[in-house]
């Protein structure tokens, strides 16, 4: 059995780039952030943590 495909449809079909490709090609043209941005955002995220805290949720309930 041969499947005849028109080339019209085939070059549809392999032309294309997926969607990984995509995706790598969009991050890659998009400018990278300089060193002080960098900076600015790891001084923001340092500056949201919580404390840590020793105790769980459950160690504070009353002995009986």
């Amino acid at each position: 059995m041969t499947i005849h495909i028109p080339d019209e449809l085939a070059r549809s079909l392999f032309d294309r780039a997926s969607s990984p490709e995509v995706v790598l090609r969009t991050v890659r043209a998009r400018p990278h952030p300089s060193a002080a941005a960098v900076d600015d955002l790891e001084a923001a995220i340092a500056a949201a943590r919580l404390p840590v805290r020793d105790a769980g949720d459950f160690d504070e309930w009353p002995a009986e």
